[in-house]
């Protein structure tokens, strides 16, 4: 997914490697995270299963397996059907004990990367029916053993996919990955922040300032069924879509009146390539000299509620009749 326009750009520090070792804030702290045993409702046969069992079972689980957490610190671990949000899903168990025999010290976090990368993208790409989207919905992550474990012999590496927000925080996903159309579009109704450097940050509610708000997504496939369209040949055909999609959305309201403007996301092509073809129908606004993002609030749906430009943040200390600022 990529915007018309540099200011239309989300953060994409991790667009081409679309790799994190989730084992940097999970993985460390996993199995071994707490000496507290609780029941959890899960049973083998007639015999509950604690959470830290569950953990291990989660921590161990077989490819095509679907795993979710509360972050940061993942101690809850647990297996769920792929159906329902996860974090994490399973592509492959690497054992690496080639590479790193008894006695090995552990890999600095740097080399962890590393290793994850050469060790987990080729069995992710399997997984994803032979093509990775770089700027896609998935990113290539893993889980790597902690420090105990790797003490006592553990070298295996547990790879898998996730899906990540601008600011490297975790999203849940629905439905397993397999195979699956890699596009990189949201639920419509989410809303992006709006960072300082006229980057997109993460969804929040849209009642707060942000930058844009996601008002459905297109198809660009049967458009476009031979080669790789060019941007300005796709951003003509989004918007001719997106504007159904926008006036359904909307209600039919008066975007420009309320000084909004439909936008539509473009592909690159290492991601038609990988066989994406959805972008994103987004609804923001420019600053008045047009060099960037102005935050708007509010949902452009609804009735009394439509997005429109946030005020100015004041330069100077604002004061109430009668009342000094800061009295």
């Amino acid at each position: 997914m990529s915007g018309r326009g540099d200011w239309f750009r989300s953060n994409d520090s991790t667009a081409r490697t679309r790799l994190m070792m989730a084992g940097a804030f999970v993985g460390s702290l996993l199995l071994l995270g707490t000496s507290t045993v609780f029941s959890w409702p899960v049973a083998v046969g007639n015999a509950p299963i604690t959470v830290e069992e569950e953990r291990a079972l989660a921590f161990d689980a077989p490819t095509g397996s679907c795993l979710t957490w509360t972050p940061p610190e993942g101690a809850d671990m647990k297996r769920v059907d792929c159906a329902q949000p996860h974090l994490f899903e399973v592509t492959s168990n690497v054992d690496i004990s080639a590479d790193y025999p008894a006695n090995s010290p552990v890999p600095e976090v740097s080399r962890w990367h590393d290793i994850a990368k050469q060790k987990c993208t080729p069995g992710a790409t399997a997984y994803l029916g032979g093509t990775l989207d770089p700027f896609g919905r998935y990113t290539i992550s893993a889980l790597k053993p902690t420090d105990p474990q790797w003490q006592d012999g553990d070298r295996k590496l547990r790879c898998g996919l996730q899906r990540m927000a601008p600011s490297g925080g975790l999203l849940a996903s629905s439905g397993t990955a397999a195979h699956q159309d890699q596009s990189n579009v949201h639920d419509p109704g989410t809303c992006l922040a709006l960072l300082d450097n006229q980057k997109i940050g993460d969804p929040i509610p849209c009642d707060r300032s942000h930058a844009y708000e996601i008002v459905g997504n297109v198809d660009l496939g049967p458009a476009f069924p031979g080669d790789y369209p060019t941007k300005d040949a796709q951003a003509d055909k989004a918007n001719e879509l997106c504007a159904a999609v926008t006036n359904e959305y909307t209600g039919g309201a008066d975007l420009a009146a309320k000084g909004l403007t439909p936008y539509p996301d473009t592909l690159e092509q290492e991601s038609w390539a990988a066989g994406s073809r959805k972008v994103d129908c987004k609804v923001g606004a420019k600053l008045p000299d047009g060099s960037g993002l102005a935050p708007i609030t509010n949902s452009v749906r609804g009735s009394g509620t439509e997005g429109s430009p946030a005020p100015p943040v004041p330069t100077e200390p604002t004061t109430t009749s009668g009342t000094p600022a800061g009295g």
